[in-house]
């Protein structure tokens, strides 16, 4: 799938046309909760949250530093059924990860100081047994995990905040995507797919945590608070399976 310009204007026998063209709206009904939702696929996106290495994979940051990452191989797995499903659908795909600069000119002192509290050099930028700079742009710790493959028509968004939106072209794209509602997915759940969240939620934007396609290191009590904060507050959770299926009801 190439992603379609949405947001452009028109020229034409000498004429610029500000109008847009619209697709129309297609239903996407799904079980959620706390209620059943019907979403338009025309104006949604699936922004995924750092499926990284260095969080996510034996021999990146978070193993290194002795945090057991196997809760969030059932994330991995979910999303290689979920990804498919929404391309098919026609539904953009965002991927949202840790890029830092090897420089960290941009990096705030309380960021990294959260990535490395003992100031250890542990923390974003060093640099690894294996060579990879952590959560470094172009680095094997900050690549997409293994069974999860970015196609042509996905959109790639370098971040470096827990949230998306700071500091990164990810609002723009999504408004020049024309897109109302998110459905977020990725790790750490109650962390920077949270803050995600709370940021587009914040700003305007329909939000969907999807349960299962999101894990967390955390206790699990954690996940089981921001599912809740997210209905309580933001808005609603999916099951992955119960989106996946939906989606292929509505597979061009």
């Amino acid at each position: 799938m190439t992603t379609v310009p949405r947001n452009r204007w028109t020229f034409e026998d000498g004429r610029v046309d500000l109008r847009r063209d619209t697709p129309p709206p297609r239903p996407l009904e799904v079980a959620a909760r706390p209620a059943p939702l019907t979403a338009d696929l025309t104006r949604s996106a699936l922004v995924v949250v750092d499926m990284q290495n260095d969080f996510c994979t034996p021999g990146g940051w978070l193993d290194g530093i002795g945090v057991d990452v196997s809760p969030l191989a059932q994330a991995v797995t979910a999303l290689q059924q979920l990804v498919p499903a929404a391309r098919a659908a026609g539904m953009p795909v965002v991927w949202v990860n840790w890029g830092n600069r090897l420089d960290r000119a941009n990096l705030p002192p309380g960021v990294a100081h959260v990535y490395d509290p003992q100031g250890l050099g542990v923390g974003i930028g060093s640099e690894m047994p294996n060579g990879s700079r952590v959560l470094t742009r172009d680095s094997w710790g900050a690549a997409l995990v293994d069974g999860l493959v970015r196609e042509p028509g996905d959109i790639d968004v370098d971040k470096y905040r827990m949230s998306g939106f700071w500091d990164t072209p990810l609002e723009s794209i999504l408004r020049n995507l024309r897109v109302d509602t998110l459905f977020l997915a990725g790790v750490n759940s109650d962390q920077c797919v949270y803050a995600t969240l709370i940021d587009a939620a914040c700003i305007g934007y329909d939000v969907v945590l999807v349960d299962g396609a999101s894990a967390t290191t955390s206790p699990a009590f954690c996940h089981d608070a921001t599912l809740y904060n997210t209905r309580q507050c933001f808005g609603f959770s999916v099951e992955s399976a119960d989106l996946v299926s939906a989606l292929a009801k509505e597979t061009r």
